[in-house]
């Protein structure tokens, strides 16, 4: 048996008595969002005449890529402009009524215009601390995002919506989890209309980048999700499904604060095309 072969087996067998524990720690309770979908399809054609616009921050990263997909097959924006550090190239007939505005994010007061005149804003932006060092990290998590919903807020742009993670908390010892604390507080402060935060465990998707203790952490959790739910874990397609959803419900309180069983519900959501 190779190396590869043994870390997967080792993996299943940890993974399904690891899910028998989740199966009685794990919040079973109903989410709050699993009623307010039903009439998707009326919110959709709602939202549709409203002729409204939106932007993307960080369509170049996993979240981002499937979240801009979302967008384009549901058609809820007359615009949709993407604003990151590089012109991106798609093949797809389907992305080219696309906007972008390429900045450079640490002289971002330079593109204001870039974030003005949007009713909707999306962020996904993040690094690692292992691609960019702790200081790297703190200046493109926290730095770069909220200067981008300063402009924005300026800009016009009234609801938000905020990737984060489970666990942020500014409070923490951690420097992950204070810094998405920290940030989620600081962006609060700006006063949206509407704020939308989203706290999902760890992402299931296949990186193209190699991450090796990435990859056995997500088959992991893809394992122990297998057989039963799990608020550690979440496909990174239902978290894109929910940010777009929740888009078009109204809150329940400001701001939002979606954990991972919310986010969960809501991915289920089919929107119409």
């Amino acid at each position: 048996m190779t190396l590869l072969g043994k870390a997967t087996w080792i993996l299943t067998v940890t993974a399904a008595v690891v899910a028998a524990v989740f199966y009685y720690l794990d919040d079973t309770a109903p989410s709050k969002y699993s009623s307010m979908a039903e009439n998707m399809k009326t919110l959709e054609e709602s939202f549709r005449g409203q002729n409204k616009s939106c932007f993307i921050l960080g369509a170049s990263g996993e979240t981002g890529k499937v979240l801009l997909q979302e967008l384009l097959e549901r058609n809820l924006f007359s615009k949709v402009t993407l604003i990151g550090r590089r012109r991106l190239t798609f093949e797809d007939n389907a992305y080219e009524n696309l906007a972008q505005e390429v900045v450079d994010f640490e002289k971002l007061d330079d593109y204001a215009a870039a974030f003005k005149g949007h009713d909707v804003g999306y962020c996904c932006l993040g690094t690692t601390r292992a691609k960019a060092g702790a200081d790297g990290f703190v200046r493109v998590d926290h730095d770069y995002v909220l200067k981008s919903a300063e402009l924005a807020k300026a800009g016009g742009c009234t609801q938000f919506h905020l990737e984060s993670s489970r666990g942020a908390d500014k409070n923490s010892n951690f420097l992950y989890l204070k810094v998405k604390g920290q940030v989620e507080a600081d962006i609060e402060a700006l006063g949206f209309d509407r704020l939308a935060i989203y706290r999902p465990g760890v992402l299931l998707v296949d990186r193209q980048e190699s991450r090796p203790a990435e990859w056995l952490t997500r088959k992991f959790f893809g394992a122990v999700s297998a057989v039963c739910s799990s608020s550690m874990s979440i496909p990174i397609q239902a978290v894109a499904k929910a940010m777009v959803s929740n888009t078009l419900l109204q809150p329940e309180q400001k701001p939002e604060i979606l954990e991972n069983k919310d986010i969960a519900s809501l991915g289920k959501v089919k929107g119409t095309k």
